[in-house]
Order: structure tokens, then sequence, then C-alpha cells
């Protein structure tokens, strides 16, 4: 429980007035705040671990993009091989058959 204590004082040659203002507590706990602190801190846990999926699966993608580019690459480096193959086979079948 709280207690105000208003004290005023009147000096009687001058005239003025003194106010003087008392709290008095017993010492009440303060409330903890139903849990609120709790659940801050779990959304904000809920949050980082969110995060650190998001960018480890964007890091993921990354690689399996540098790893599409490089297959392709490859293919078409021997479909090249393949043509120049070809080229070369009409080639030398034009020159045998003169």
């Amino acid at each position: 429980m709280t207690e105000e204590r208003i004290t005023e004082t009147r000096d009687p040659a001058t005239g003025d007035t003194h106010t003087t203002h008392t709290v008095i507590t017993d010492g009440e706990p303060r409330s903890s705040g139903g849990g609120s602190g709790w659940l801050i801190a779990i959304v904000l846990v809920i949050a980082v671990i969110a995060g650190i999926m998001i960018f480890s699966n964007m890091s993921g993608s990354e690689v399996a993009k540098d790893n599409a580019i490089a297959n392709a690459a490859n293919d078409v480096g021997d479909a090249a091989k393949s043509a120049g193959s070809a080229v070369e086979d009409a080639a030398n079948n034009v020159t045998n058959n003169n």
C-alpha cells in the first residue's frame, strides 16, 4: 500500500507557506509483467534460427547454380568436340573420294 502525506507550514512573521510531500510505501513487490519478457526472448530466438536457415539455404542455391553452369559449360565443350570430329570426318571423306 502507498500513502502520501502533505504537510503545509506557514511562517507567521513573513506569511510564507511551505509544503512538504512525503510518500510512504510498504515495499510491495512489482509485478513481473506476466511473462512477456520470456515471450519476447522466444520470438527473438525463433527469428535468429529462421535467419540462419534462410542464409544457409541461399548459399546452397548459389553452389547449385554454379554447379549447373559448370555442367552446362562442359556439355557445350563436349558438343564442340563432337562437331569438330564430324567436320573432320566429312573433310576426310571429301578428300578421299577425289
